[in-house]
């Protein structure tokens, strides 16, 4: 009997030490569960999507001009300001042309009167200044020459009479003063056509200067409306004009300022297309090539894409950087993109990949280290995956370096989980 009172209060003595183990661990249990953080979670996923390269770059003006005036001046009007449309040939300033004028005036005087010295030079040789000059048909000269050729005549003559003469005289037909007198007037017909041979050459080598001096005056000509031509310019200089169509968007010059041939007017951009340039690594040279697609995105325009084509590729690289530099060109017909915006672009490459893809709940930027964090779940607890985020596609953005696809990733209370936490899916 008294053994069996010993086993029972050894039993008895058991159990009691199994309830209290029993309680103690039943009291531990929700004091675990309370400290786990309550989350949300969603599935990562896989997709095909277009082969890429993602780069940045800064969005340029297609065309940007410091215009600058051609002559220096005193502003008197600036009929343009800053965001407003010019058209191609618009007035941007006005320049004091009083001197220009002046100068214009002046010079067409001058030209009046060289025109005036070539109308005269020119009636001194009766020249009409149509066809080419002849010095034979000056008046002077065909005068000369028809004296010349008719003192000839009369020089033929005489010496033929002088030599009918002289076969006479042989014969005793005529006496010896008749020949001589013949002679005589033979020597004095030769004489008088020496004279008009002379006054002939003087004609006409008379005429020959005149011409050079209608020459001389023409090229005088010339150089007044050489002159007449750069004082126009000089007057047209004094109002600038927009040399392509587009917006200012700078002009410093006021009315009143004196402005030299360095100073700046305004500042123009053509922005109907736009320019992307891209800072390229060097490992990428052989896959890109003109005319593939670009795809762009800026923060003025959450979640909208632009389009456009690679047009240029520098064939250089910089050895510093080792970078290529590409550019894009993007339509841009309503001004929408504007010159400065940075954008994150991605040139689409031939054939597919396979890219991770996870909402963008499930994605945290961390400020102190500007990068961007995704917590995966594993066995209840948080695994802290730093990843480099692409561009949202909906509710979900493209991830890439830190997941495989499989994984279940936390979606809400993301600031309150670390590596390691403990959690509880809601």
């Amino acid at each position: 009997m008294t053994r069996y009172l010993i086993a029972f209060t050894a039993i008895s003595a058991l159990l009691l030490a199994g309830c209290s183990r029993s309680t103690g661990a039943a009291a531990a249990s929700p004091a675990t569960i309370a400290s786990r953080i309550a989350i949300s979670t969603a599935q990562a996923s896989t997709r095909e999507v277009p082969a890429s390269i993602a780069e940045t770059g800064t969005f340029m003006a297609d065309e940007t001009s410091d215009i600058a005036p051609m002559v220096a001046g005193r502003v008197v009007a600036t009929p343009v300001n800053i965001g407003d449309y010019v058209s191609q040939g618009q007035i941007v300033c006005e320049l004091d042309h009083r001197d220009a004028q002046l100068r214009l005036d002046q010079a067409k005087a001058q030209l009046d009167q060289a025109s005036a010295a070539v109308r005269q030079s020119q009636s001194r040789i009766g020249f009409n200044g149509q066809g080419q000059f002849d010095a034979s048909r000056v008046p002077e000269v065909a005068a000369a020459r028809a004296a010349y050729e008719s003192a000839q005549a009369q020089a033929r003559l005489a010496a033929a009479d002088a030599k009918r003469y002289q076969n006479l005289v042989a014969t005793g037909d005529v006496s010896r003063s008749a020949y001589e007198k013949a002679h005589t007037a033979q020597e004095t017909a030769d004489a008088a056509a020496n004279a008009a041979r002379q006054q002939y050459e003087g004609a006409l080598n008379a005429a020959r200067q005149n011409w050079g001096a209608v020459e001389n005056s023409q090229a005088s000509l010339e150089a007044f409306r050489a002159a007449l031509a750069q004082a126009e310019k000089g007057l047209a200089d004094t109002t600038i004009r927009a040399p392509f169509p587009g917006f200012i968007t700078d002009r410093p010059a006021t009315a009143g300022e004196y402005v030299a041939l360095t100073s700046k007017i305004a500042t123009i951009v053509r922005i109907g297309v736009m320019k992307l340039h891209l800072n390229t690594p060097e490992q990428q040279a052989a896959q890109v090539r003109t005319g593939m697609s670009v795809t762009a995105r800026v923060s003025a325009y959450p979640g909208r894409e632009f389009t456009g084509r690679i047009t240029a590729v520098n064939p250089s690289v910089d050895p510093n950087s080792r970078v290529f530099i590409i550019e894009a060109r993007f339509a841009n017909p309503k001004g929408e993109l504007r010159p400065g915006m940075f954008a994150s672009a991605r040139i689409l490459l031939p054939g597919g990949e396979k890219a991770v893809f996870v909402p963008r709940s499930a994605v945290l930027r961390d400020k102190t280290t500007d990068s961007y964090q995704v917590f995966a779940i594993d066995n209840n607890t948080a695994r802290l995956r730093v990843v480099v985020a692409g561009d949202p596609e909906g509710h979900q953005i493209r991830v890439s370096g830190g997941l495989t696809g499989a994984e279940t990733v936390a979606t809400s209370n993301l600031s309150a989980l670390y590596d390691g936490a403990p959690v509880q899916v809601k």
